[in-house]
C-alpha cells in the first residue's frame, strides 16, 4: 500500500509542477487539474501519516536518552497517542486506495418524476427537489434548473437541474431510485395514509474530454414554449428540441429566454444523457455485480420510504431507518448519504480483500 502512496505522491508533485508552468493547453490543464483533484486526498493524508510517524521515530530515539520521568512519561502519553492516530489514518488511505468512480468529482445532472400517486407523486417530487435544493445549499453547491413541468396541484411531473461543486457526484449517484412517500394528501379529505412515489435518476454531467458529439447527428426542430419563462412564452418559437438521430434519444428545453439558449440546455441535457447511456452500456456489459452495486445502483429499485405520520425515513438497501424525516427533507440529506458511502465502501474494501485471498 505505502508503496503505491509514495508513487502517487511523486506523480502528484510532477502535476504540480506541470500546472505551475504556465505551458500548458486549455484542455491540459483540464486534464491535469483532474487528475491532481483525484489524487489530492489520498496524498494529503499521506504526507500527514509520513509526518506523524516521523514524530513517533524521534519520541522514541528520545527515550533512548532521557533520564527525566515525568517527560518520559510524557512522551509515552504522546507516542501512544500518535500511534493511534496512525491506525486510524492507515484505515483512511485504505478507503482513499480503492478503486475510484472517474466521475466522482463532476457535476450532477438530476432529473426528479412523479409517478405513481397522480397528484401527490408530482407534489412528493416538488419536496424532494427543495431536499436536493437545500443539500446543495448547505455544501456550497450551484442549483441550475434546466427544464421543468410543473403538476397541476403543485411540485413537477419533471424537472430536470444541474447541481454543481465540488465531487457532487460521489455524495448525491445513490439517490437513483424510486423513492416512496407515505402521508395524508392534502386533498384527501378523510385523513387517510396514500402511498406514492417519485423516481429519481442522478447522471453525471459530461464533459468536452468526454466524447465529443456531432451536431450532424442530431435534429433540431423549434417549437412554442408552453410553461412559465416570462414574455417570450407563447409569442415566438423559442423553445427547442434535439433528436439524436443514431440512439433516437429525444430533449427539449423551453424555460430559456431565447432560442440561442435552450438550444445550449437542451445540448447540455442531451450530452449528459448520453454519456450516462454510454455508461450504463458498459456496465452493462462488463456484468460485474460489485461495480453495478458500488458504481451505478438499480434506478428501478424502491431505494427510499419517507413516512411522514411517524416522522420516519427507511433507506432499503443499507436497512437504515431514522426519525428525522423533518431534517432530511429540510436538506440535512448527510444523515443518509454518510451511511450510504460507508456502507458501499465496506463492500469494496470486502471484495478487495476476497479478490486478494
Amino acid at each position: 500500500m505505502f508503496d503505491r502512496l509514495k508513487i502517487m505522491d511523486e506523480k502528484y508533485r510532477e502535476i504540480q509542477d506541470k500546472l505551475i508552468s504556465g505551458s500548458l493547453s486549455v484542455k491540459e490543464m483540464t486534464s491535469y487539474l483532474k487528475e491532481s483533484s483525484q489524487l489530492e486526498d489520498a496524498v494529503t493524508s499521506y504526507r500527514i501519516y509520513l509526518s506523524k510517524e516521523n514524530e513517533v521515530k524521534e519520541l522514541k530515539e528520545l527515550l533512548e536518552i532521557e533520564d527525566d520521568v515525568e517527560l518520559i512519561g510524557v512522551a509515552k502519553d504522546e507516542i501512544k497517542t500518535l500511534e493511534h492516530e496512525l491506525e486510524k489514518i492507515e484505515e483512511d488511505l485504505r478507503i482513499l486506495l480503492l478503486p475510484k468512480d472517474p466521475n466522482d468529482d463532476k457535476n450532477v445532472m438530476i432529473e426528479i418524476k412523479g409517478a405513481a400517486g397522480g397528484d401527490e407523486g408530482n407534489i412528493f417530487a416538488g419536496d424532494l427537489f427543495r431536499m436536493y435544493s437545500k443539500y446543495a445549499e448547505a455544501n456550497n453547491w450551484k442549483v441550475e434548473i434546466l427544464d421543468a413541468s410543473e403538476g397541476t396541484s403543485g411540485g413537477f411531473t419533471s424537472i430536470e437541474f444541474m447541481v454543481s461543486g465540488k465531487k457532487a457526484y460521489s455524495f448525491l449517484k445513490y439517490e437513483s431510485g424510486t423513492h416512496r412517500v407515505q402521508r395524508v394528501p392534502e386533498t384527501e379529505s378523510q385523513g387517510r395514509i396514500h402511498t406514492s412515489t417519485s423516481t429519481v435518476i442522478v447522471m453525471p454531467e459530461a464533459e468536452e474530454i468526454d466524447f465529443e458529439l456531432n451536431w450532424n447527428d442530431i435534429r433540431v426542430d423549434v417549437f412554442r414554449a408552453s410553461g412559465a419563462g416570462g414574455q417570450h412564452v407563447n409569442t415566438t418559437d423559442s423553445a427547442v428540441r434535439l433528436t439524436h438521430i443514431p440512439s433516437g434519444l429525444v430533449v427539449a428545453s423551453q424555460l430559456g429566454k431565447s432560442q440561442h439558449e435552450n438550444k445550449e440546455t437542451a445540448f447540455k441535457i442531451l450530452k449528459t444523457r448520453l454519456y450516462d447511456k454510454m455508461l450504463k452500456d458498459q456496465s452493462d456489459k462488463e456484468a460485474q455485480e460489485r461495480n453495478k452495486l458500488v458504481g451505478r445502483g438499480d434506478r428501478s429499485e424502491k431505494v427510499r420510504t419517507y413516512n411522514y405520520p411517524q416522522n420516519r425515513v427507511t433507506d432499503h438497501r443499507v436497512g437504515l431507518t431514522l426519525n428525522r424525516l423533518d431534517a432530511i427533507i429540510d436538506g440535512k440529506l448527510e444523515l443518509i448519504i454518510e451511511p450510504l458511502i460507508n456502507y458501499y465502501q465496506k463492500l469494496q474494501l470486502e471484495g478487495n480483500k476476497n479478490e486478494n485471498n
